[in-house]
């Protein structure tokens, strides 16, 4: 699959970056990403790219949307994270009337999801009495729909549930206080008392209810790599830093400058050996997973694993090249006006996600060998 995307999108992505860029600062300092520019994201089409095509929306292949969530990471990592969860093929699971209700004003429906800690729920005549709170609910102030865990039943096939709500009905609990990916606004979610019909839940991972390849591909790894490849977009904005910074100024002490200096250009080449490695990987394997479901056969576990292993790999070399390309760019790396500390942070935070942990690489590693993973539905 090519890596450019057609020309009109690229045109208004282009310009969608730009406005990032400018306002990149605010994201983090208001510790969301505010509503316009969600509005923003809906004109590039990221919250159409999960929506079934019968409802209007663009059922995308996931490397198109990837490479579009790697292009918003580069500018700004917690925008990129927020546009990632367009990407929602979970909103799938719920039953065709139901989509047909959620999507009657357009395909361009921005999802959110507090989803654990799941929580019991009461039943009621009419559903689900929802009351409780959950965590990490990032994009949760620009949602049109939000979505929190409950605890599954004999029907679920022991899976969790996830409740969709409208944002009314939710109390957003501004807690999120952490070193990086500050914008991502990832609150928690407060509810209670409210009731959600049946047909408002679905099985968190259960089979969608609409036959289109994208949702043929394994859902839990394609949640795994929209966020792993946020990782991909900092390492390249931290490595082109770094290469601009080193082929254009001398140091502090008045040294050569960096690029004349063989330490430097080095590390700089193995960091930018490596990121392309693991970023070729990383599509390749997506490309081959679409291509089989396209054609209507079921991925492979050993394709399944290898889409997990990809992620976690993408998402730590990612972080790798920030951390090279601080620890080159010296004493002006450690004041805050520097980007570099926007990159080290954001990508430090990426790799704490339970998804891209260091126990994928034994499931992986498990599941390539015909030996069980040890890690619950790795697979």
């Amino acid at each position: 699959m090519t890596d450019v995307l057609d020309t009109a999108l690229q045109t208004t992505l282009d310009g969608v970056l730009e406005v990032i860029a400018r306002r990149r600062e605010e994201f983090g300092e208001k510790k969301f990403v505010p509503r316009d520019i969600i509005s923003e994201f809906k004109k590039v089409g990221i919250y159409r790219a999960a929506t079934p095509r019968r409802f209007g929306g663009d059922a995308l292949p996931p490397s198109r949307f990837l490479r579009i969530i790697e292009q918003i990471s580069a500018v700004d990592a917690s925008a990129g994270w927020v546009a990632s969860f367009g990407s929602s093929v979970y909103l799938a699971a719920l039953p065709l009337d139901t989509q047909a209700e959620l999507y009657a004003d357009g395909p361009d429906v921005a999802f959110a999801g507090g989803l654990y800690p799941v929580r019991k729920a009461e039943r009621s005549d009419d559903g689900w009495n929802v009351t409780g709170e959950w965590k990490f609910s990032s994009g949760c102030r620009g949602a049109d729909i939000l979505g929190v865990g409950l605890v599954g039943n004999e029907h679920t096939g022991g899976k969790p549930l996830t409740a969709l709500l409208r944002p009314e009905q939710v109390e957003i609990v501004e807690n999120w206080d952490v070193i990086g990916l500050n914008g991502t606004g990832s609150h928690d979610l407060r509810v209670t008392g409210q009731v959600v019909r049946d047909e408002w839940t679905f099985v968190r991972g259960g089979e969608p209810t609409v036959d289109e390849p994208l949702y043929r591909y394994p859902a839990i790894a394609y949640a795994a790599q929209v966020l792993a490849v946020v990782n991909l977009g900092a390492g390249r904005a931290a490595l082109d830093y770094a290469i601009s910074t080193g082929s254009g100024r001398t140091g502090i002490t008045g040294a050569p400058k960096l690029a004349d200096r063989a330490y430097y250009r080095m590390d700089v080449a193995k960091a930018e050996a490596e990121l392309r490695s693991a970023r070729a990987f990383f599509y390749e394997i997506s490309d081959e997973v679409y291509a089989t479901v396209e054609a209507g056969d079921p991925a492979t576990d050993k394709q399944k694993a290898l889409l997990r292993l990809a992620s976690t790999h993408v998402a730590r070399v990612g972080a790798k090249a920030v951390h090279t390309a601080y620890t080159l760019s010296g004493t002006a790396a450690i004041y805050d006006v520097n980007p570099m500390q926007r990159y080290l942070r954001d990508a430090s935070v990426v790799t704490q996600h339970a998804f891209l942990g260091d126990g994928i690489y034994d499931g992986a590693g498990a599941v390539l060998m015909d030996v069980p993973p040890s890690i619950p539905a790795f697979i």
